[in-house]
């Protein structure tokens, strides 16, 4: 799968800071699939595509938004309605077809129930890149080199505090990819005690 078109798009279209940020998710993407086993080519295809619209303007987004039949919660929602485009765009536009690599891109930010491995590390590596510095981000940093479950249920529980802490619009396929972590991890913990 050819990514040199993504390349160009991101050069042209991006700011510097933008840039740097989607190289910070690309280089921790692939580290955590090295580490994980799986695979590193679909884990630097989504972390190039995660942002591609992430700097643009909530009127631009909105266009996108209502030509592309989006969900009208996306409105005037730059956090959320930029993966979902990309998603849509890197299909449309790009030709990349891969159920996961879309997933990945779509919910980078929410994350959802019954995450993919590869959806999973493009959360995690978008919260914790060597560009982030938030209070905490070290211990996330620290769990998804032990534990990849573990790592994006700690991210998870902290955005669902923050949102709510600022009233702001929470996304319900956050809360679900929250208590689809919760339950597995009970379910395991309830097998090891066996």
């Amino acid at each position: 799968m050819s990514t040199d078109s993504i390349h160009d798009y991101i050069e042209k279209n991006l700011s510097d800071k933008r840039k740097k940020h989607i190289e910070g998710v690309r280089k921790t993407a692939v580290y955590l699939a090295d580490k994980y086993g799986e695979d590193r080519e679909k884990a630097d295809t989504a972390a190039l595509f995660h942002d591609m619209f992430r700097g643009l303007s909530a009127d631009v987004l909105n266009y996108y938004v209502k030509h592309l039949n989006l969900d009208s919660k996306y409105l005037d929602n730059v956090n959320l309605a930029h993966g979902k485009i990309a998603a849509i765009i890197m299909e449309r536009d790009y030709g990349i077809t891969d159920p996961d690599i879309i997933h990945a891109v779509s919910y980078h930010t929410t994350g959802r129930a019954g995450m993919s491995k590869l959806e999973k590390i493009v959360y995690i590596a978008d919260a914790i890149e060597p560009g982030r510095s938030y209070p905490g981000v070290n211990d996330l940093r620290k769990a998804a080199d032990t534990d990849l479950d573990q790592a994006c249920l700690l991210s998870l529980s902290r955005t669902i505090d923050y949102v709510r802490s600022q009233g702001k619009y929470l996304d319900e396929d956050t809360l679900r990819a929250r208590d689809d972590l919760l339950s597995k991890k009970v379910q395991e913990e309830n097998i090891n005690e066996k």
